[in-house]
């Protein structure tokens, strides 16, 4: 499995099939956030499952990731972490969407959004928060996430 551990509740990667979820269920994941278009997630078998959020996202200069999509995937992660669970966050292939979502979970719990996408590259060298057209997008959200306070 392509994934990166960015913090003890944070995890980024590519996309996860069904034969990783008890890997990540193992790591203490309890939402997995997805943030492809065109791929739905496939529901965990196992009681209780592990929860599923598709944010449907094209990885698009042409088209720009929903600010509304980035706070509701933030929420969702900052009461999953609350009640003691983990986050997977993904894409295609763990480098930009997925990166972007992780970046914002990351703000939402009070990091810079600088210092965010440096630790982000940091642990996932492959990963690119710097993307001309996500770097405004993680920016955009810190902006009306720090507002909404």
């Amino acid at each position: 499995m392509n994934f990166s551990q960015i913090t003890d509740d944070l995890f980024i990667g590519a996309m996860p099939s069904v034969r990783d979820y008890d890997s990540l269920r193992d790591l203490g994941v309890r939402l997995i956030i997805n943030m492809r278009f065109s791929r739905a997630p496939k529901p965990d078998p196992h009681q209780p499952p592990i929860k599923m959020l598709w944010l449907k996202n094209i990885d698009s200069p042409f088209f720009l990731i929903s600010i509304p999509k980035l706070i509701q995937g933030a929420q969702a992660a900052l009461e999953t972490i609350r009640d003691g669970g983990k986050v997977y966050a993904h894409c295609a292939y763990g480098r930009h969407r997925g990166v972007a979502m992780g970046a914002c979970i990351l703000i939402a719990q009070g990091y810079d959004p600088s210092n965010a996408m440096r630790l982000i590259k940091e642990r996932r060298p492959f990963a690119d928060p710097f993307a001309f057209y996500i770097r405004p997008r993680i920016l955009k959200f810190a902006k009306e996430w720090n507002g909404k306070k």
